[in-house]
């Protein structure tokens, strides 16, 4: 280990003429996460400029020597990790007085997914519907329920808030990765147990779990949220910088998809001005500003976040590192030294990148100008171009293994499909197409109400005059049964996209106009369903390697791929 209290001085010289000494940052965490690589790469930028000196504590000096022996820094690094002594962290810091990047005290609230939820929604993020069973110790150990906890083959209640399968059962503490999902019955039962990355797994379905939920502990359930198969990881530095990067979930199938270098598969997505809010908050919320956390994106359009990790980094983004560094930079000199800010750094970073990449000093410089601007959209004006990166590359390709598209006619001439035809009956009188969701709502309540008519009435209900004179002889068990494939085809998924079903309505007899002027009246239409043809759990894995392939061999030398 370095002695920091031997302070380094600069060859370069402040405006003033006078030599400025290096800030000491004291990198305080167990080996294990200090020497990762993320860390040694955010590091070797840090000193490129020769402003700071990285005093690395080591295990030894951590866990074994007293807080007085520790190095004297200005400015400290230090995170909880397993075997890392927080408390001994806390007593250095109220010993040395450093600056801290990340509040420790806070970090205590990590450990504990109870305080966190409550942290999160204390400042209005929204978090999954969840109810907490805490059992004493001795209950615990006796498996025994809490008052007001019932748990039936579906569902638990817990004081009177039931959560119904598919849930989510979180032990309390936050260092217990081993996360169980239960399946109801109608989804054919079962649990999925996930559980840290071992080689290639990360989860293991067991059907034969009888789907009661653990007692050994205290836990949280909480509802289990579609996400259609992608997690979502935010990376802040400060409270206004987030990377967010998006991997297979391992609810899918509990393997780790892997890059040909063995590496998992990660991409970088962007987060909406919403999520770019949670992510300010959160890092000021737990007084971390560099600081991880899990965002679930709901089928139904709305962001959660369902776990807060702390200090985490990107594992392998060259323009993170970048970022991150020069990020790190500004945050401690304007704790630290201020006035250097306004100045570049003084000496120049060695050229450690390849031909044509941006200068990290540039870019380093342009986020300062971004953090310390008070208005963030005029901060950028001016910058070099060298500032852009592309993010995604988006295509639309209609192959894929998809369910048959299917056809289903029928002659309806109730008055009820008529007056539907009419009301939306294009310009041409020709047809009614209806592809909007509200259009499709339309048929489909009038599907369910000539469907009660025939059940009420059965085979002795009488259709409108329309259907006397057109189709006397309609065989209304057909019928029926093409109205409940109908009904079937509009209910499922829960709403309308308008993508993979579409009606029309097509009129085939009219009545003949009166000498009164009357209008000819449509007694008969042609109902036409079509629906199908939806991409297979198949096709999304064809479409998810295309997508992988494509960036591999188009952009092999961009980062986000861990």
């Amino acid at each position: 280990n370095i002695d920091s209290t031997k302070m380094k001085t600069l060859t370069a010289d402040s405006p003033a003429g006078e030599s400025l000494p290096t800030i000491s940052i004291g990198l305080c965490a167990m080996n294990k996460k200090a020497n990762s690589r993320p860390m040694r790469e955010i590091v070797t930028r840090l000193q490129r400029t020769g402003e700071f000196e990285v005093v690395h504590f080591g295990d030894e000096c951590i866990v074994n020597e007293p807080v007085e022996r520790w190095p004297v820094v200005q400015c400290l690094l230090a995170w909880f990790s397993e075997g890392f002594p927080l408390d001994k962290a806390e007593a250095y810091a109220l010993l040395r007085r450093p600056y801290l990047v990340n509040d420790l005290t806070s970090q205590y609230i990590l450990l504990d997914r109870r305080l966190v939820y409550k942290t999160l929604m204390e400042n209005g993020v929204s978090v999954p519907k969840h109810v907490v069973v805490e059992r004493t110790p001795e209950q615990a150990e006796a498996g025994e329920d809490p008052e007001g906890f019932e748990e039936s083959e579906d569902y638990i209640v817990m004081n009177g808030f039931q959560i119904n399968k598919p849930f989510v059962e979180k032990p309390v503490d936050g260092e217990d990765h081993n996360i169980y999902i239960y399946y109801p019955h109608s989804m054919g039962g079962g649990v999925k147990k996930l559980f840290r990355k071992v080689d290639d797994k990360s989860g293991d379905y067991d059907p034969t779990h009888p789907g009661t939920v653990r007692r050994d502990g205290s836990y949280i359930y909480e509802v289990f949220l579609a996400t259609g198969g992608t997690d979502v990881k935010v990376y802040t530095v400060g409270a206004r910088y987030a990377h967010a990067e998006a991997r297979k979930s391992p609810v899918v199938d509990g393997r780790v998809q892997r890059a040909a270098d063995g590496k998992e598969v990660r991409f970088p997505v962007l987060l909406s001005p919403h999520e770019k809010e949670i992510a300010r908050i959160v890092s000021l919320a737990f007084g971390q500003k560099v600081c991880g956390f899990d965002l679930l994106r709901s089928e139904k359009g709305k962001s959660y976040v369902c776990d807060v990790n702390g200090w985490s980094f990107v594992k392998n983004s060259s323009k993170y590192y970048d970022d991150a560094a020069g990020l790190l930079r500004t945050i401690i000199l304007s704790a630290l030294a201020p006035h250097r800010l306004t100045t570049a750094p003084p000496q120049p970073l060695p050229p450690a990148k390849e031909e044509g990449e941006p200068n990290v000093l540039r870019t380093a410089t342009a986020i300062e100008q971004l953090i310390m601007s008070d208005k963030p959209d005029e901060a950028m004006d001016g910058l070099s171009s060298s500032l852009d990166e592309l993010r995604c590359v988006l295509a639309v390709i209609r192959h894929g293994d998809r369910t048959p598209k299917q056809k289903l006619k029928m002659k309806v001439s109730q008055q009820s499909f008529l007056e539907l035809l009419m009301k939306h009956i294009d310009a041409k009188g020709k047809q009614a197409k209806l592809k909007s969701p509200n259009q499709l709502q339309e048929l489909l309540e009038v599907t369910v109400e000539e469907l009660n008519k025939l059940d009420t009435f059965g085979s002795e209900a009488v259709p409108d005059e329309g259907a006397k004179e057109s189709s006397p002889d309609v065989d209304k068990d057909e019928f029926r049964e093409k109205l409940r494939i109908v009904k079937t085809v509009l209910e499922q998924g829960g709403h309308f996209s308008g993508i993979n079903r579409k009606a029309q309505l097509k009129p085939l007899k009219w009545t003949e106009g009166d000498a009164y002027g009357e209008p000819p009246q449509c007694i008969e239409a042609l109902l036409i369903l079509k629906h199908g043809g939806v991409l297979t759990h198949a096709g999304r894995e064809q479409a998810e390697q295309l997508g992988l392939n494509y960036r591999l061999s188009m952009y092999p030398n961009q980062g986000g791929m861990e």
